[in-house]
């Protein structure tokens, strides 16, 4: 269809066209005119990049778009709804609760009813390039949709700081638990350790094994020191044995030594005088009985000094025996001080492990009550609403503008429609596409003298068609 026929179309029925449009504006004129004013009122939020100044951690997450279309859901969360209710104590209100019974019959919770028709009316817009949130609340007053905006981003900073601070107070909670354990745990692993200490007179420290060591290594010493004594000792015995006058103590004897020298000097004058007088002499007499009396003072020490060798040599053996005991006893206490002491440091092992338990448990402890006592959240309002003076809607001007263009695109169409069921001939196209016949000339209107304007051709059969009809 050409633009030419269309119009022709739209002329031919201006009437309907005229009349569709008009009712159409009309009405939605109308319709905007009885619609009820709305007000809405925007506020705006900014969530904070900066670390958490408690726990020195960045929020994850925060520049995801996840993590803002979670803040989004939050803010129109039931529970955000319910805190605006609460804050702005609507159901103290009569006419509120009066609008609750007749909506509902009084059946149900007029808080979640309340609730839902505040979100109904509440709208969060994300911003695409920035960490802002804009809520916008629409109502029939502009007071009430500025009080609602502010209630509801108030309401959302507080719920986000219960959100946070609400995990904290639980956790404070079980770690208090866990830090009464901790520390049960560590006096009783200071107390076992104490009692074993008091138990095997050990201290902590590696005093008193250096000590108890030192005593054992004088005692190998002097065991071996006593070792070297006896051997000689049990040699100069046997040597005694096979015969004392070569023993070298009888030898190195000065008792000895001077009666040997004295025997010696009365042999000689005893064979000096047996010589000179005989045996019957009585000076030879007299010097047998000094030489017999002289070896008899002289075995006499010889057999003292033997027997004080063997004296010597029993005394040695018994020393070592004591010492050799001595060392086995201190071996024995080192050995056993030893495995205490290992006792011991498993002992303070755990009462270190305990320690580290009970320390780590405690920081925790303080940070969750920091957390759990915190009033700062990484939400802050960046602009609160101010009453609208304008209302948002109905927008009048632009509702009759779109109504207009509706109607004419309406009207255009049941112009179309019927031209379609009752199909005329409106030009000298539709006579050659209707009738299927060649066209002789167009007649001009009537009271109107022919159109100069026409070409030669169709002025020829024009005037050949008027003499054929005479």
């Amino acid at each position: 269809m050409t633009p030419s026929k269309l119009i022709s179309i739209i002329l031919a029925r201006w009437s309907l066209v005229l009349l569709v449009v008009v009712l159409t504006t009309l009405t939605a004129l109308g319709v905007s005119l009885s619609m009820k004013p709305k007000y809405v009122a925007a506020a705006s939020v900014l969530i904070d990049a900066k670390p958490d100044p408690i726990s020195a951690l960045i929020y994850p997450g925060l520049a995801s778009p996840s993590y803002m279309n979670t803040q989004v859901d939050v803010i129109a969360s039931d529970r955000v709804a319910l805190r605006v209710v609460k804050d702005l104590k609507l159901t103290d209100n009569p006419d509120v609760r009066q609008q609750w019974m007749a909506a509902t019959g009084g059946q149900g919770s007029m808080e979640q009813w309340l609730a839902s028709g505040l979100r109904g009316n509440m709208e969060v817009k994300p911003s695409k390039e920035s960490n802002v949130l804009m809520v916008t609340y629409k109502s029939p007053e502009p007071e009430a949709a500025a009080a609602f905006a502010n209630a509801f981003v108030r309401a959302y900073v507080g719920t986000t700081l219960e959100l946070r601070v609400d995990p904290a107070r639980q956790y404070a909670g079980y770690f208090e638990q866990q830090s009464k354990a901790a520390l049960e745990k560590l006096e009783a692993a200071k107390s076992k350790l104490s009692a074993y200490e008091r138990e095997h007179g050990i201290l902590a420290t590696d005093e008193r094994m250096d000590i108890e060591s030192s005593r054992l290594s004088e005692l190998s010493s002097q065991l071996v020191a006593v070792q070297s004594v006896t051997a000689e000792s049990n040699s100069r015995q046997g040597a005694a044995a096979r015969g004392s006058d070569t023993l070298p103590d009888v030898l190195a004897n000065p008792v000895v030594s001077s009666l040997k020298g004295e025997l010696s000097r009365s042999e000689a004058r005893l064979q000096e005088l047996s010589t000179r007088y005989g045996d019957a002499h009585p000076q030879v007499i007299e010097a047998k009985a000094s030489v017999a009396d002289l070896r008899a003072k002289m075995a006499a020490e010889i057999r003292r000094v033997t027997g004080a060798v063997g004296v010597t040599n029993t005394i040695n053996r018994q020393r070592e025996s004591e010492i050799r005991a001595a060392l086995e006893a201190q071996r024995a206490k080192v050995m056993k001080l030893k495995e205490a002491r290992d006792e011991a440091a498993g002992l303070i092992r755990e009462v270190d492990s305990a320690q580290r338990g009970y320390d780590s448990i405690a920081t925790r402890l303080t940070q969750t009550n920091l957390e759990s006592q915190s009033t700062q959240s990484n939400i802050s309002i960046l602009t609160e609403a101010t009453t609208p003076l304008r209302p948002a809607s109905p927008r009048v001007g632009l509702n009759t503008a779109l109504a207009f263009v509706a109607g004419l695109v309406l009207a255009i169409g049941m112009a179309l429609l019927l031209e379609m069921r009752d199909r005329k001939i409106r030009d000298a196209d539709d006579v050659m596409a209707l009738l299927q016949i060649p066209m002789l000339g167009v007649l001009p209107a009537p009271n109107k003298r022919p159109n100069k304007a026409l070409p030669a051709a169709e002025r020829r059969l024009l005037g050949h068609a008027t003499r054929g009809a005479a």
